[in-house]
């Protein structure tokens, strides 16, 4: 659970009547479409690209398969300069979608809350991003985070279990009764490394999953493997093995195309489509 001795300061834009930026606000900063919404002992999935974009696809099938809401976006100036379509609905490139849960077993919670995005903000944005995803769980009580992560293995990859991390004495029970096993050392870096080691001095439970992934292109296979230790803490999300692959491969399509548009200069009048 989290510990109430720190607080991370941050604000919506304030925007006048035509929606312009008057004066200096906070950078990066979180935008809320439902601000009295609370998601007491809600899980919190954070999927963000690492090795084999693996987190990027396997939080696209949960918010896919669970038709999970937009209820909020992180924004900077200094994310990369491009919307992601969902549903026909333009968004910045960092989102957290949520959705009920029938909740028979696994994770204990009613609610499921989703933070992903495509691309990993550079080093000096990575501690405020986490800072403000961390604050704003916090508000919204939720009880515990997972991070998705990839280990690069090589072709190595279908010999190579998952590993996991846990913050908390909670978190690594919680990893043990999942069959998940620990990783006794090593390191991760990037979202998920800030998550775990904040997590650890504010007590608050944060479990990383770490799947074996190709480190040239995007994995959906690795991706899946993710999904199937997710899916035995979230049961409803009633995964079946095959439909799973090759949904994950429609995705890892999506975020080659998108990886590519946002890589290669645009000549003017020309389309560029990242979901179609």
């Amino acid at each position: 659970m989290f510990d109430k001795t720190t607080r991370v300061k941050y604000a919506r834009l304030p925007l006048t009547s035509l929606g312009l930026e008057m004066h200096r606000s906070p950078d990066p900063f979180l935008n809320e479409y439902k601000l009295d919404a609370k998601f007491p002992e809600a899980v919190a999935i954070i999927g963000f690209p690492s090795v084999g974009l693996v987190g990027s696809i396997a939080a696209n099938f949960i918010v896919r398969t669970m038709k999970l809401e937009r209820i909020a976006t992180v924004i900077s100036k200094d994310f990369p300069p491009y919307t992601i379509v969902h549903e026909g609905v333009p968004s910045p490139p960092v989102r957290i979608y949520s959705g009920e849960r029938k909740c028979i077993d696994g994770i204990r919670c009613d609610q499921l809350v989703v933070v992903m995005a495509e691309f990993m903000p550079s080093p000096n944005l990575i501690k405020p991003v986490t800072d403000l995803v961390l604050e704003w769980c916090k508000q919204k009580e939720i009880g515990m985070i997972v991070t998705l992560e990839g280990i690069n293995v090589g072709e190595v990859a279908g010999e190579v279990q998952t590993y996991g991390i846990g913050s908390t004495e909670r978190a690594r029970i919680t990893l043990e009764k999942y069959g998940v096993k620990e990783m006794r050392e090593g390191m991760v870096s990037g979202i998920s490394g800030v998550l775990l080691y904040e997590g650890d001095r504010l007590g608050i439970d944060v479990i990383c999953l770490l799947g074996p992934a190709r480190l040239d292109m995007p994995d959906a296979r690795g991706s899946a493997r993710l999904l199937e230790i997710v899916g035995k803490m979230l049961p409803e999300l009633k995964l079946d093995p095959e439909p799973l692959y090759k949904e994950a491969e429609q995705i890892e399509q999506q975020l080659k195309a998108a990886m590519e548009s946002v890589k290669q200069p645009k000549k003017i009048g020309e389309e560029s489509v990242i979901y179609g």
